[in-house]
């Protein structure tokens, strides 16, 4: 099956389209400039996803946003950050600065021309507002953790946003998954029996960042390390 032959794509946002690591990185970096403390990016990340896998387990049916007060506490308290009320819910009010990827607009906008476009994210409605703003409104249909109930990689999330696909017309053979988490999306996604795609955004660098690590890899229809390799392989007809 060619890629042009399904009719939807259905895409993560925060790591996939947005770069939630020079994100995490902007704000966690500038609260430790301005304590004294030297932190290497690759600490800061590892100590994020470590905080995120445990907060998936306690919390499975919170947005990540409402994950992300306790995330800091915990990651304050390993990195030796300054650790407040304050400070954690000012990690989290820094989501709307969160930056796109420089390709997430142009190639979001080429793949729009033959595709049903839907949000998949383990957002709430207030974070999703910010990052669809961010990605200039691309989007055909927005789903989030907060209107399920669940976040992923539990698969609920998939089931309501196919179920909605249906209202539409849109059949399960139609839909193509595009995500870069493996611990979120992929895995999860493959085992329902959707066509997946990685963009593999930590394609090069080592470790899986600011996203939890799995024990083994699912392997993928498609894999590409950008966002502008799917537009290209799209428009190539493959």
């Amino acid at each position: 099956m060619a890629l042009t032959d399904r009719k939807v794509m259905t895409f993560d946002v925060v790591g996939t389209l947005i770069d939630f690591e020079t994100g995490i990185l902007d704000y966690v970096q500038a609260r430790a400039q301005a304590a004294g403390v030297t932190l290497t990016d690759k600490a800061i990340l590892e100590a994020y996803a470590v905080a995120e896998d445990r907060q998936h387990h306690q919390t499975p049916r919170l947005p990540f946003p409402s994950m992300m007060a306790p995330m800091y506490h915990e990651m304050a308290e390993v990195l030796g950050l300054p650790d407040s009320n304050s400070d954690a819910e000012e990690f989290r009010l820094s989501i709307p600065h969160w930056p796109a990827f420089a390709d997430s607009v142009p190639a979001m906008k080429r793949l729009k021309r033959r595709f049903h476009l839907v949000a998949m994210t383990n957002s709430d409605d207030w974070a999703l507002s910010h990052f669809a703003k961010t990605l200039d409104n691309v989007f055909d249909d927005l789903v989030t953790a907060e209107m399920v109930g669940w976040n992923k990689p539990d698969p609920q999330v998939f089931a309501f946003t196919r179920g909605r696909l249906s209202t539409k017309g849109y059949a399960f053979g139609d839909i193509l998954h595009v995500a870069q988490s493996q611990y979120h999306d992929i895995a999860v996604a493959c085992r329902l029996g959707y066509q997946t795609c990685w963009i593999e955004r930590r394609k090069g660098k080592q470790g899986t960042g600011a996203t939890p690590t799995v024990q083994k890899v699912a392997i993928p229809d498609y894999h590409f390390g950008s966002l502008v390799e799917l537009a290209d392989a799209v428009d190539a007809g493959k």
